[in-house]
């Protein structure tokens, strides 16, 4: 009863699709349906799926800050699925999906979606070294994080991957990725070289086609934002990621209200 439900829901939201590309409809406002409203919604991963950097966070959700601006919440109000259910965590690594995120999947669990990896491979400590030290030094950091996306990172989200399969065996998983920072060359004129911008994008490019393999592997679907944020990257004329943010750190180098609403939900909205 479950899947054949998900599949006239699929058939619908492809549909929409078609006709938001004639004007006729729009990802942002689409009506809700009763196949939509047969869907049992869970939303995992970090501050990308939480929210970080969109602000009017739920006081509820304490240190992982979801907001209702996050892609998950805006597709949620969108669609008026049956169940919702919102779990994701600024700061998550893929051990802490495990261990704490996983509980609303089931049998009954038709969608998913998940952006994880970033933390693990230290990108924070990535964008503090780049920012606040020499290019050489921001270059060797980069370097390091690369090597455990190819040693390490694998294995993580394969840990991921299987439990989520394990507890929703037939639930549509969409893994979203992560966008790349800088337009490079680009209107910035202070700040970090063009070198580092590039090998900072060059990065996040080899994160996503990490996990995109990763993800296909497990029979999931990897959905790719880069192209959704061409244009508006820090150091356009039109961002929808934070630069370095003083007065709230850990907003740095996370998508905007914008960039939730404008990138990721348009994106998911199309995958699933």
């Amino acid at each position: 009863m479950k899947l054949s439900r998900f599949t006239v829901f699929s058939s619908s939201l492809l549909l929409g699709a078609v006709l938001a590309l004639t004007g006729a409809a729009s990802a942002h406002a689409a009506p809700p349906s009763a196949d939509s409203a047969a869907v049992d919604y869970v939303a995992l991963g970090d501050s990308y799926s939480s929210g970080v950097g969109a602000g009017a966070y739920d006081s509820a959700s304490g240190a992982c800050k979801r907001t209702p601006r996050a892609y998950p919440a805006l597709w949620a109000a969108a669609h008026s699925p049956a169940t919702f259910a919102f779990t994701a965590c600024g700061g998550a690594r893929t051990g802490d999906v495990t261990a704490g995120q996983l509980a609303p999947l089931g049998a009954a669990t038709d969608l998913v979606s998940i952006t994880i990896g970033g933390n693990d491979a230290g990108f924070s400590d990535v964008m503090t070294t780049c920012v606040l030290q020499s290019e050489a030094a921001c270059l060797a950091r980069i370097d390091q994080a690369r090597s455990y996306v190819d040693s390490t990172l694998p294995g993580n989200l394969d840990a991921v991957y299987s439990a989520i399969r394990s507890k929703a065996p037939s639930a549509r998983v969409v893994v979203l990725g992560y966008p790349r920072f800088y337009q490079v060359p680009g209107t910035c004129s202070v700040g970090l070289s063009e070198r580092k911008r590039t090998a900072i994008n060059n990065a996040a490019d080899h994160l996503n086609t990490a996990t995109a393999k990763r993800a296909a592997d497990h029979g999931f679907t990897f959905a790719g934002v880069a192209g959704a944020f061409t244009g508006h990257e820090i150091c356009s004329s039109s961002a929808w990621l934070h630069s370095v943010n003083w007065l709230d750190i850990g907003e740095s180098y996370h998508p905007t209200a914008a960039g939730q609403s404008g990138g990721y939900l348009p994106v998911f909205t199309s995958a699933a």
